[in-house]
């Protein structure tokens, strides 16, 4: 699976009609509905607002596609198969028109929706798609420093500390290093 790193935004012009695609990393189908919203607000006079997305959940991979008033079948189905195509996780694709007064026929419009989210998809920095779990865990102050430099190699990070009598942390690391990692340490955390 992979993902995108950042929001990115490409333009096109097919027999008078604008098309606008836009790829936005989401976390969640609220977020994505949330990023809908606004879009739906900063282009309130396009014609259609087509969108897509694929987010990873608890309960599998959630997807959704709507045509937006265009003929069934020939818009969200398109930009969605991109998405599925390229194992694309955690992103919502918008494609926006506004209609040029020239009618494409369904199989213009499906190959203009289609080559929108390509062209807007391929634009963007994607990535491997890592599956991160948060850990908590106690340590002693002596072994501070063996743990920072082990969890570097783990590709680890620590996203908080606390100093008391111990040290209490909790490490974010990708799922698939976290029981090597934590072997490393007798299972010290809680």
């Amino acid at each position: 699976m992979y993902c995108v790193k950042e929001t990115f935004i490409t333009e096109g012009v097919i027999k008078k009609s604008r098309f606008i695609g836009i790829v936005i990393p989401c976390q969640s189908e609220s977020e994505a509905t949330l990023h809908l919203s606004q879009l739906q607000q900063q282009y309130p006079d396009a014609s259609h607002l087509v969108f897509a997305y694929r987010i990873k959940t608890e309960k599998g991979i959630m997807t959704r596609f709507h045509d937006a008033g265009e003929p069934s079948g020939t818009a969200g189905k398109p930009v969605f198969q991109h998405l599925a195509g390229k194992d694309l996780i955690n992103l919502l694709c918008v494609v926006v028109r506004y209609f040029g007064g020239t009618k494409l026929g369904a199989g213009g419009l499906t190959r203009a929706y289609s080559n929108c989210a390509r062209k807007v998809i391929e634009g963007c920095t994607i990535s491997q798609y890592i599956e991160y779990s948060d850990i908590p865990y106690i340590i002693d102050y002596p072994q501070l420093q063996n743990f920072e430099y082990q969890l570097k190699k783990f590709d680890g990070i620590i996203i908080k500390q606390e100093f008391t009598e111990n040290i209490t942390l909790i490490i974010r690391i990708p799922k698939s290093n976290a029981k090597d990692f934590l072997d490393l340490f007798n299972g010290q955390y809680f």
